[in-house]
């Protein structure tokens, strides 16, 4: 047998484990640092599987390292597993219409309960490949909590969990099927905290030093700053703390929450240190103290260029999740249930990656049937963050994104929760595992591409990994 066709025997076997996992961790629909019942049955699998697991790593609860030794340990194999749902997504499964489930407000709107799954499967499989064909290396998953929140593969690098890893294959539920070049930007949250003097806003006002007044100027000198920033770049804000209900009382107190993007952590640092000096030229206008804390921190995340080729190759040996009439049917209901704005602009994107191709008749079998191949010449941005990029800047990493969802779709959506429990949503996840597994043994056997990928990762990040966090930062386990 080839390696292809052993491992997709191996995924085979472990299919209905897999669905179950799957399900039950949508089902589940833990949110951030909360995820108790998903990490413990992905542990118990992994554990049963023949996995030693160290359970709590970098101080949050339900992350973990699950590792299996075969032979000399050499090299180790990564893999990254995500778990957590999202606040206000929660959808029937199969419901081609907005239908919440009764008692539950979460959902899976962003794929990871397939995520996590398809993760656990490939590295069971990736383990019994190489017990079977005598080869050696380690395959360690880590369970990483939080995507959604405030991260956690940037607090598991920061202790140094990362450090032995070789290399990491990782994948997303997508549109689509590639493995893209295009990157995802840095990304810094902070809690700013105004301290003033309350007074009777009436007959005392003079008295008084608004705190309320200080964050409305940091937002106004925000405002200026966005117009001298680099176009990729993003600057958040939302209110926590607006100092109390009472107009008649000048609040001493306010708190507001930034978070600046920008495409490389250098440029996301030094953008943040420009909104924190807004916040103090606000206090120093407003004659109120302030105080910041840095709460989270992503790196930018770009494929390995070294290894990515790897896995576009496993990629279009096996190509697009095979669709059936009755996916193509169940996909054009979901089409449907989108604005005709909406799909005005689905159609636009279609335009834009398929010129050669009408984009009425993609849109009759609205499922990514074909594979959009990797483009080392790619140097564009997402304007969206992932943690998965404090593990790119640790070691070799690749994302494969595998279609799980009709073209066009909007993440962070109910059809996207609905998505996550269908049969479309398992087919990309069995994809995915296939194509992770067969590029991981595949790269255990190429030493010295192992070494080149990891000599591309010291140049990108200047030696050796920073994490982007303060040292005083800790994961905010139910505070985020």
């Amino acid at each position: 047998m080839t390696d292809k066709e052993q491992v997709s025997e191996l995924i085979a076997a472990k299919r209905d484990m897999a669905e179950k996992l799957a399900m039950d961790i949508w089902n589940f629909a833990e949110l951030s640092y909360n995820e108790e019942r998903s990490a413990r049955e992905i542990i118990g699998i992994l554990k049963a599987e023949g996995f030693e697991v160290e359970e709590g790593i970098a101080d949050i609860p339900t992350a973990f390292l699950a590792k299996a030794v075969i032979g000399s340990g050499k090299p180790v194999i990564g893999f990254l597993a995500e778990y957590d749902a999202l606040d206000g997504l929660s959808q029937q499964a199969g419901m081609t219409e907005k239908c919440p489930v009764d008692g539950m407000k979460n959902g899976h709107g962003c794929g990871h309960n397939l995520l996590g799954a398809g993760t656990v499967l490939s590295a069971i499989a990736a383990k019994e490949y190489l017990e079977k064909n005598g080869k050696n290396g380690t395959v360690a998953l880590f369970g990483c909590p939080a995507e959604e929140g405030a991260g956690s593969k940037q607090f598991i690098a920061r202790a140094g969990w990362f450090d032995d890893v070789d290399f990491f294959y990782t994948w997303h539920p997508h549109n689509l099927n590639t493995v893209s070049g295009i990157g995802n930007v840095a990304i810094m949250g902070a809690n700013f905290h105004f301290y003033g003097t309350a007074s009777h806003a009436g007959s005392a006002p003079e008295l008084g030093r608004s705190a309320l007044d200080a964050v409305e100027l940091m937002n106004v000198g925000c405002n200026y700053l966005r117009e001298h920033t680099i176009d990729q770049a993003r600057i958040h804000y939302a209110y926590s703390d607006a100092g109390g209900t009472a107009p008649n009382v000048v609040p001493d107190h306010a708190t507001i929450k930034y978070e600046v993007r920008a495409p490389k952590v250098s440029q996301m640092q030094e953008l943040f240190a420009r909104v924190v000096n807004v916040a103090k030229g606000a206090a120093m206008m407003t004659d109120t103290k302030m105080e910041y804390e840095v709460t989270m921190a992503f790196s930018d995340y770009v494929a390995n260029k070294t290894l990515a080729p790897v896995m576009d190759k496993a990629l279009a040996e096996y190509g697009a999740p095979e669709w059936s009439e009755a996916d193509c049917d169940t996909a054009l209901r979901f089409l449907r249930t989108y604005p005709k704005t909406a799909l005005k602009g689905i159609k636009d994107e279609m335009r834009s990656l398929f010129p050669d191709d009408d984009p009425d008749e993609l849109l009759a079998r609205p499922l990514h049937a074909g594979v959009i191949p990797y483009d080392p010449r790619e140097t564009r941005y997402s304007s969206g963050s992932t943690d998965v990029g404090d593990a790119g800047y640790g070691a070799p990493t690749v994302t494969v994104y595998i279609a799980t969802a009709i073209l066009g779709n909007a993440g962070h959506s109910w059809q996207n929760t609905a998505f996550s429990a269908s049969g479309i949503g398992m087919k990309g996840m069995l994809r995915a595992a296939e194509v992770m597994t067969l590029a991981s043994v595949r790269t255990a056997e190429m030493p010295e591409l192992i070494a080149r990928a990891k000599k591309e990762v010291l140049d990108k990040n200047g030696g050796k990994y920073v994490c982007p966090l303060p040292d005083y930062t800790k994961p905010p386990i139910n505070t985020y």
